[in-house]
């Protein structure tokens, strides 16, 4: 009977248990659309207690030294991700759910299925209700503790970059900038510069109150740069890191924007889009900062950065302060020959800090000399074999290589490492080395193709690959290092050179199966062998006191483009060879002892660009010969030997034959009297080339010939870009008075005048409105440059240089001050009686006018007031 009550007892629980069960099931699909209703509510009353809580908790954290209480944060991310949460329960499911149900409500189509959904509403109702009770708060911040504004990171101290230091940092305090830019090479201490500067807002008062230091770094994406931001503004749980990016910015933003931080941001390829990051623009209202740097100055006009810094190279005696350093001075006084051949070593690191540590770094331990020298001379052949360079700097620097645009691009770059070190580059003979190469053979026209190389130009000058010289460029010693490195190695691409600057035989015959060679500066006599060279697009031989190339040497030779043989005086003749170099198309003669040019040249019938400039030798031209180059597009015969007889004077002159030219774009040339111009009309090759134009009497001690310059004028020669006038007794003209259109001279930039004995002013240069550099020398009557100004435009308004020697009685150069707005610089010598400048207080608008000249011509210069003497003041250098 016991054991029958039992069970009778359990089995009475059980049936209670079942419908118990059956019953909740029940209640959770009967209630859930009441329910679901109610969770609604509840939800949306705690988005608004946590909006209240926010909106709090800024307000607090406005005050100094206040800060959000921990439980009061962590409330606020429970209530964001339960947020999250809700959105997928209420807004994905809710609707069909409903859908499911029937019978009043009291039953489902799916029940299983709303029993679950329903289930989950009812406990998240809990949730929700729950929190809301948890988000009273008495107080939602306390005063913290002082901590230090940032955490020092480790950084090697900046040797020599103190000035530099200072300079961005005065930037920093100073409340009208807010955005500023660090560019400079890959190496020179960027990221060391931005280090010091992270860290000085530890050592020095200041007002900022958050300071946030990120790394970007090549192909960067928005949502890393938040959540690296994020994780600094105490934004760093996993549901935030899942926020959409809109989402992200827009909690950075409210955030940042109640700070006055500091954002530095470390190695910038491309421009970041802060709007969408979230950061908030600074300006002088609100004082933000945002500080970054970048191999690009392109990067920093983008980045909108109101100061463009750029980190350069060390000073010598920085360089070798760092380097010293580095060695250690116990190594450098084992010997008493290392230190003379450590500052050898140095120096050829270029003053880049990266370079001087590596390789300072390898030299502690070199004890004798012997190294030492050997060290000097792998540096300077084989620099990628020096140890760290190939596996250190090189990569390193290669960086800014491989980020350039295009192929072209990366072309062009390796093309300058074709030059010795520290050679001054023209930017004009890239355009047309470019130009006649397979580089940029697609454009038909010098000025496209001008336009194209110059933009190239500054897309590595913006990457800070070359360094600007005005009208020309140069590239780093480290640079073209890294530059030979990179086309040894590219040279299963195609890309491969030779490149010997120092060598005093010529290379090994098996070597030049390259695709460009380069034997500039080196001191190679003569080339008694015939290399076979089916890939050579480029040949230089500049300037390496060549004395005789054997007849055979160009003839296996077929496709080269580029011949350089200029500044080697000693060739007076071509070998007969050139015929073979039937893909020729660049060939520069200049300043070379050339006497005559061979026939067989006219097998070069692809040539676009001669340049025979300063080859005073030369006394014959094959007739007909230019008109074999049907494609010429340069010529280039400025001061050629007998250019008057070859082109003037003879009975069927060569300007005739150069009529033919119908490409001819580009001439220069010298002729020895206006007489030759008297028929300009029928010359129109003159009138419509860009021209180089030197007037010169024929007897350098007794200067003849009156010059008069109406025909030049009248002519309208609009492309005369470049006018020399030498050893004239005068210069005049007789249409000034009655010329009709004042621009004779739009195109005219560049003005040399000298030893023309009788002159006494240049005031027909007030019809050449576009005029950047003057120079005027040895003309002993002179006494203005300008006279009165009878034309509506200003003079000199684009003049960048002004240079005047040995004028004796010159007291002036214009009647009145003038806006020079571009002027870089005023040269004066031997000139004792000009007293005055055309230069006021307000005329020239440029900080970096230098004025060189004699102490005591500065000294005795009148000013129209105090204030104008002190506004120059800075810029006199003395010359002795």
């Amino acid at each position: 009977m016991g054991s029958c009550l039992s069970i009778s007892l359990s089995c009475d629980a059980i049936v209670s248990r079942c419908w118990d069960s059956v019953f909740g099931r029940v209640r959770y699909v009967r209630k859930l659309q009441e329910n679901l209703q109610a969770l609604t509510t509840s939800l949306q009353e705690l988005k608004s207690l946590k909006d209240d809580v926010q909106r709090e908790v800024e307000l607090a954290e406005r005050q100094p030294r206040l800060k959000r209480l921990e439980q009061v944060n962590n409330w606020i991310l429970s209530v964001e991700a339960l947020e999250t949460e809700m959105n997928q329960v209420i807004v994905s499911h809710s609707t069909q759910e409903i859908e499911k149900l029937c019978c009043g409500g009291y039953c489902s189509k799916n029940y299983r299925s709303s029993y679950k959904y329903g289930k989950k509403v009812a406990r998240k109702l809990v949730e929700v209700e729950a929190l809301k009770s948890k988000g009273i708060f008495e107080e939602v911040a306390a005063e913290s503790l002082p901590t230090a504004l940032v955490d020092v990171i480790p950084s090697e101290p900046t040797v020599g970059m103190e000035p530099i230091f200072d300079q961005v940092w005065r930037h920093v305090e100073d409340e009208q900038v807010g955005m500023i830019g660090l560019y400079g090479m890959g190496g020179v201490g960027k990221t060391t510069l931005l280090t010091q500067i992270h860290n000085n807002f530890n050592r020095t008062r200041n007002d900022f109150n958050l300071v946030i230091w990120i790394v970007v770094s090549k192909g960067h994406k928005i949502e890393v740069i938040q959540d690296k931001i994020g994780e600094k503004i105490g934004l760093s749980s996993g549901v935030w890191k899942l926020k959409q990016q809109h989402e992200k910015a827009e909690d950075i933003f409210r955030i940042l924007n109640t700070k006055k931080f500091v954002l530095l941001m470390d190695d910038l390829w491309e421009p970041v889009e802060l709007t969408k990051v979230g950061v908030p623009a600074p300006d002088s209202r609100n004082k933000f900062k945002i500080v970054f740097t970048t191999r690009s100055e392109e990067v920093c006009g983008h980045m909108d950065a109101q100061k463009k810094i750029k980190v350069g190279c060390l000073t010598w005696d920085k360089a070798w302060n760092l380097f010293q350093k580095k060695v250690g001075k116990q190594t450098l006084l084992l010997h008493p020959d290392i230190p003379k051949l450590a500052e050898i070593v140095a120096n050829e690191c270029g003053g880049l800090p990266l370079a001087l540590i590596t390789v300072g770094r390898v030299m502690a331990c070199k004890k004798t000399p012997q190294e030492w020298k050997r060290a000097v001379q792998v540096l300077r052949r084989f620099a990628s074999e020096f140890s760290g360079m190939g596996d250190k700097v090189f990569p390193l620097l290669k960086f800014s290589y491989d980020n350039l645009p295009s192929q072209k691009v990366r072309s062009c770059f390796l093309y300058c490492a074709l030059f010795p070190e520290d050679f001054v580059i023209l930017k004009d003979d890239l355009v047309y080395f470019w130009m006649c190469e397979d580089i940029l053979d697609e454009y038909g026209h010098v000025e496209e193709a001008k336009n194209e190389s110059y933009h190239i130009i500054g897309t590595l000058l913006t990457s800070c690959l070359l360094e600007d010289e005005g009208d020309s460029v140069k590239m780093h010693d480290v640079i073209r290092d890294m530059a030979l490195w990179l086309a040894c190695d590219l040279g299963k691409e195609g890309e491969n050179i030779l490149v010997d600057t120092g060598a005093y035989h010529a290379p090994n015959v098996a070597k030049w199966n390259a695709k460009r060679v380069s034997l500039m500066g080196s001191g190679i006599k003569s080339l008694d062998e015939t290399p076979r060279s089916p890939n050579l697009l480029t040949l230089f031989l500049r300037g390496i006191f060549l004395k005789r190339i054997v007849d055979d040497f160009f003839d296996f030779m077929p496709t080269l483009r580029v011949l350089d043989l200029s500044e080697n005086v000693l060739i007076t003749q071509l070998p007969t060879g050139v015929a073979n170099l039937v893909s020729l198309q660049h060939l520069n003669l200049s300043k070379t002892g050339i006497k005559w040019l061979p026939e067989e040249l006219a097998a070069c019938a692809r040539l676009k660009y001669l340049n025979l400039e300063h080859t005073f030798k030369l006394d014959y031209v094959p007739p007909n010969l230019l008109s074999s180059f049907p494609l010429l597009e340069v010529l280039r015969i400025l001061d050629c030997g007998s250019s008057d007889r070859i082109f003037f004077y003879s009975e069927e002159t060569m300007i005739d034959e150069l009529q033919g030219l119908k490409h001819l774009d580009v001439l220069s040339l010298t002729v020895g009297s206006s007489s030759c111009f008297e028929n300009l009309d029928s010359h129109h090759i003159l009138v419509t080339c860009t021209l180089t134009l030197c007037l010169k009497g024929e007897d350098y001690g007794n200067p003849s010939s009156y010059l008069d310059l109406s025909p030049v004028a009248m002519a309208n020669m609009k492309h005369l870009d470049t006018l020399q006038i030498k050893r004239m007794v005068g210069v005049y003209s007789t249409w000034i008075t009655r010329l009709e259109n004042p621009n004779r001279f739009l195109g005219l930039q560049f003005v040399e005048v000298v030893d023309c004995t009788n002159l006494k002013n240049l005031e027909w240069l007030v019809f050449a409105p576009n005029l950047i550099h003057l120079h005027v020398y040895g003309c002993s009557k002179m006494t203005g440059i300008l006279g009165l100004n009878r034309t509506e435009t200003t003079p000199f308004a684009k003049l960048t240089v002004l240079r005047l020697s040995k004028l004796p009685h010159l007291w002036r150069i214009c009647e009145n001050p003038l806006p020079v707005p571009f002027l870089k610089k005023i040269l004066i010598s031997g000139c004792p009686v000009l007293t005055r400048l055309p230069l006021n207080s307000s005329s020239a608008q440029t900080s970096n006018l230098i004025i060189e000249g004699e102490e005591k011509w500065w000294n005795g210069l009148e000013w129209e007031d105090q204030a104008a003497r002190n506004a120059f003041l800075p810029c006199f250098r003395s010359c002795k």
